[in-house]
């Protein structure tokens, strides 16, 4: 929905708002500081964890038809993340969550002149893949993948196929490791 106009709230370095707002294309082209609510799905399958990623829809203006954070999008303005998380989870993949995810951390993005805080949060409830209801505009696919494998793709030179965020990566890891 990308015809409206969107409003973020402007974000101090700890992503609180400062109490103005700024429209989309205006904060990305002059690199404005605002919020992004990343959602990982992981599971469980024969003892290796596994990142269900979105194959990002070949409309998209960034990074067309490549695998990223199973589901992730701007906060709007007066929006707060977690509610944010839990409206794209619905919105991109058809899943309700309520309050089935789990807060991690945030992290600092630079993608293009961005200046995004980015909220990240875990998902670890069964998704039945063949269930899920895709916003087409936005996700192209979504598929399962080993975290090791992934891993090792997100290393310089990185596997060209995946768009994900490395520090979104690291934190799901590092959720994940912190459990066992």
């Amino acid at each position: 929905s990308h015809n409206t106009m969107e409003f973020f709230d402007i974000v101090d370095e700890k992503g609180i708002p400062t109490g103005e707002s700024i429209e989309r294309t205006q904060a990305h082209k002059k690199g404005i500081r605002h919020r992004t609510a990343h959602i990982w799905i992981i599971r469980e399958q024969d003892g290796k964890a596994q990142l269900l990623l979105q194959k990002r829809s070949a409309e998209k203006d960034s990074f067309p038809g490549r695998f990223d954070t199973s589901s992730a999008g701007h906060i709007q303005a007066g929006d707060e993340p977690e509610e944010s998380a839990i409206r794209e989870l619905y919105e991109e993949l058809g899943i309700q969550a309520s309050k089935d995810i789990q807060y991690e951390k945030e992290f600092h993005g630079k993608m293009f002149r961005d200046n995004e805080v980015a909220f990240v949060y875990m998902y670890t409830k069964p998704v039945d893949v063949a269930k899920l209801i895709l916003q087409k505009e936005e996700v192209e696919s979504v598929e399962w993948f080993d975290m090791e494998e992934l891993d090792a793709a997100l290393q310089p030179p990185r596997d060209q196929r995946f768009c994900v965020p490395m520090e979104g990566f690291q934190i799901a890891k590092q959720w994940l490791e912190s459990r066992k």
